[in-house]
């Protein structure tokens, strides 16, 4: 007896397969395996180590730099720390050193990860049954550290013919309480047990799980790339290598409403930037409800018209410029970054207390910048526009800000309607000047 009707296992053994022989391109690992286990039955699963997966489809590559392949499997580089780079590869997994692995393998040599690893579950797994008759389940495996947890463990990086998850959300646990976030990785949990059978040293890549076959499919499935979160759902995302990459200027927004407390948590992080005097130049005033947007974006375009014509433009390219303005109006959220001299030392002439007041700006910039960053984190969207700078005394009369107060644009904040596009290459050398 391995699973009652009710779903829970009261049996499960798990056996590595030894004896296979050293994987060279182009080995039919379904053939090997079928020799090496003749009573493969239905309901059993394979499990695979990617290295052998690798091997037999070419994926080892005759190199004396790891690092060169890093960078080429790296789609993003998530962190780093001396050597250690934690990249998300091309596959979509986030992993050490983006999979490439100099172990296991010749001298020389380095192993890159498959290139389609559901798909070479599949294969293996019409493989075996073209051989035996038997219908299991694949599981191709591959190790991975933890955020925040030391040692590695195994997971699937793909798999054919096996349920991926367990979906327990809307079911009770037994005390009544509703489960609202319980999703069980099956694969990964199959991969990780199988692994102790099968050992770092032990060269058995490869492991018979019985007593799951309520878990095999007849159908292949989605493989293991459903575990991979999305993008939108991954609240740890941001790595400290591309957190402030993950800024970008948003200009069209969705109609989902801004949770204001993320707002205030980006304030938190603008207020850490640094400031001179020990002083604190940063006041962010939050338009929160649509009749004071509506408001302050109105008076703000009565100014710029006004000043447009006092400068002779046409009625048709003022009307031009106003519409730039529509990022503002499209918002669901505004924020207005204010200046505040508080603390400033006063010179006798004028070349030192520019100079001060230079100082302020640059610190009213960083704190914005840190705003922005901390936005993206959030998950939100923001552009900033510098217009409020050009009608500073109808902003201030509007949201009835001190005279002392100095509006340094307004962000924009909403959810993003679209990805943003790339931006342009820029090369950081390009902008050093070294003496």
């Amino acid at each position: 007896m391995t699973a009652r009707e009710d779903g829970v296992v009261s049996r499960v053994t798990i056996t590595g397969v030894p004896g296979l022989p050293e994987i060279r391109p182009g080995d039919d690992i379904a053939a090997l395996v079928t020799d090496a286990v003749p009573d493969l039955a239905d309901g059993d699963i394979l499990v695979v180590t990617s290295k052998i997966v690798s091997k037999a489809e070419g994926q080892a590559r005759r190199s004396d730099s790891r690092t060169e392949a890093i960078m080429e499997e790296t789609a993003r580089v998530v962190a780093r720390r001396g050597d250690t780079v934690i990249s998300q590869t091309r596959h979509g997994f986030v992993m050490a050193a983006a999979g490439v692995d100099a172990s296991n393998t010749e001298p020389g040599t380095i192993l890159l990860l498959p290139e389609d690893s559901d798909a070479s579950a599949r294969r293996i797994r019409k493989g075996v049954r073209a051989r035996s008759g038997a219908d299991v389940g694949v599981i191709v495996s591959d190790t991975f550290g933890r955020p925040w947890r030391h040692g590695l463990t195994d997971v699937a990086i793909g798999a054919a013919g096996v349920r991926p998850m367990d979906d327990f959300r809307g079911a009770t646990d037994a005390y009544g309480n509703p489960l609202r976030a319980t999703v069980t990785a099956l694969l990964d949990e199959i991969a990780a047990a199988a692994e102790l059978a099968k050992g770092k040293l032990a060269g058995v890549p490869v492991a018979v799980v019985r007593g799951l076959g309520h878990l095999v499919t007849s159908e292949d499935g989605p493989g293991a790339r459903v575990l991979v979160r999305p993008p939108d759902e991954d609240m740890f995302r941001y790595g400290s290598a591309d957190v402030v990459f993950a800024r970008r200027t948003i200009r069209e927004f969705s109609a989902a409403p801004v949770d204001p407390e993320a707002v205030r948590r980006a304030v938190a992080a603008a207020v850490a930037a640094p400031a001179p005097h020990h002083t604190t130049p940063w006041r962010f005033v939050l338009v929160e409800t649509p009749e004071a947007r509506t408001a302050l974006l109105d008076a703000m375009r009565d100014a710029w018209i006004a000043d447009l014509r006092g400068d002779g433009f046409s009625e048709e390219s003022i009307a031009r410029r106003i519409r730039r303005g529509d990022v503002l109006r499209n918002a669901p959220y505004l924020a207005v970054p204010c200046l505040v001299m508080d603390g400033s030392h006063t010179y006798p002439d004028a070349r030192r207390n520019a100079a001060e007041r230079e100082m302020f700006v640059v610190a009213a910039g960083a704190g914005v910048q840190n705003f922005l960053v901390q936005l993206a984190v959030e998950g939100l969207g923001s552009a900033w526009v510098s217009s409020t700078m050009f009608c500073r005394p109808a902003v201030r009369e509007v949201l009835g800000l001190p005279e002392s107060w100095d509006p340094m644009g307004a962000v924009a904040i909403g959810h993003a309607a679209a990805p943003p596009k790339d931006r342009p290459p820029r090369d950081a050398a390009d902008f050093v000047v070294t003496r």
